[in-house]
């Protein structure tokens, strides 16, 4: 999503641009502090016990926990882009019809 849009969805269109860009920097850091609490809630069903160190198979899964968790994420977000553009290009292609 670009920053016009961004900006938009939260109504922040007349707001000061270097406010309106801070508060987009903070949404962003508040979006990453969720995606890392979801992925440790998922994740750290890999560790048995608690220890000096991990063994090879918690970090074995661990890797293989954020691997998935980050390809998961960028499936979805490839998906709702695809599914916005379409949606776009259909409304466009209606607002066509009945200007024609």
């Amino acid at each position: 999503m670009d920053s016009s849009s961004s900006s938009s969805a939260v109504g922040l269109g007349s707001v000061d641009p270097q406010l309106q860009h801070f508060i987009e920097m903070e949404m962003q850091k508040q979006r990453f502090q969720q995606l890392v609490q979801q992925m440790t809630e998922l994740c750290w069903k890999c560790m048995d016990k608690p220890g000096p160190k991990l063994d090879s198979r918690a970090e074995a899964c661990f890797v293989n926990c954020v691997e998935r968790f980050i390809d998961t994420s960028q499936f979805i977000l490839n998906r709702l882009e695809q599914t916005q553009k379409s949606k776009l290009r259909c409304m466009s292609d209606v607002n066509d019809y009945k200007f024609h």
